[in-house]
């Protein structure tokens, strides 16, 4: 075993092979069945079965090459702890016995290889630190996005004034202008926020919602993501002694990758510089 690829590296191939090809599958497929159902050049019946058929297809490319990836991904990075956490974060592989990552599709050679590998997962993993991150990490509202979602939702008032002044709609222009107002507010004053929401460094993690907590009393730190398409949301979640932080960060200036990276650098050097584990 080489044992020379990184962890980040491991993860941006596997995208390449796995998430990518997945995608264009899926959407290629969809897209070709819904055009050619659109173009009467097929039955319209077309574009459900073509819904079928992408997801089937694009599943089947997945449960192959995602055991492709597994295989070369595990025998070459050293810290196979850190690179299987971080390929369930990023949706590249499934929980241990999820019924979907049962679906992965392997040969009798391929089950043998990854049996094989199981043994890397009792040597802990060997902390590596990045000169680039600094001491401490200060994160803070995302003032761009603010202003745009502040201007869409002053922009639901222009819209209450047509339905005031000319369709003397007064009980949907009344709730469209609440709704308009109080995000509009909410929007404004997080583009004026200075405050920080969430604080990290080497001896723990403070939020905008949870006071300061070290991290020989924190546990289970990780970014998780809730829902799908246009409602997904991430959240920052923790345990500490009596309680659990649970706290939104689709607003912030960081995302689901770079925050969880964060947390398992700090967490890094906390154990480093503190000798537990």
């Amino acid at each position: 075993m080489n044992e020379i690829v990184s962890v980040d590296e491991a993860i941006a191939k596997g995208h390449r092979m796995v998430t990518y090809p997945v995608m264009v599958i899926m959407f290629g497929v969809l897209g070709l069945c819904v055009y050619v159902g659109i173009q009467e050049i097929l039955p319209f019946w077309i574009i459900p079965v073509g819904f079928v058929f992408a997801f089937v297809l694009a599943w089947l490319c997945w449960s192959v090459m995602i055991t492709k990836w597994r295989l070369w991904a595990f025998e070459n990075v050293r810290n196979v702890h850190e690179l299987k956490k971080r390929a369930i974060q990023e949706k590249l592989i499934w929980a241990d016995n999820s019924i979907f990552e049962k679906t992965e599709i392997r040969s009798l050679l391929d089950q043998e290889k990854w049996n094989s590998l199981q043994n890397k997962f009792n040597k802990k993993d060997v902390f590596i630190d990045d000169a680039s991150i600094p001491n401490e990490t200060i994160i803070y509202y995302l003032k761009w996005k603010a202003y745009v979602q502040m201007f869409i939702m002053f922009g639901c008032l222009a819209g209450v004034f047509y339905l005031f002044i000319i369709k003397d709609n007064y009980i949907i222009g009344a709730i469209v202008s609440i709704v308009g107002v109080y995000f509009g507010y909410k929007e404004y004053s997080e583009a004026l926020s200075n405050e920080p929401q969430i604080i990290i460094n080497d001896k723990g993690i403070s939020t905008s919602s949870t006071v300061f907590h070290k991290w020989a009393d924190i546990e289970n730190e990780e970014v998780i993501r809730e829902g799908v398409g246009n409602r997904t949301q991430y959240f920052l979640t923790y345990d500490y002694p009596g309680g659990t932080e649970y706290l939104q960060i689709d607003d912030f200036d960081t995302d689901q990758r770079s925050l969880n990276k964060l947390l398992m650098l700090y967490r890094g050097r906390s154990r480093k510089n503190n000798n537990y584990f």
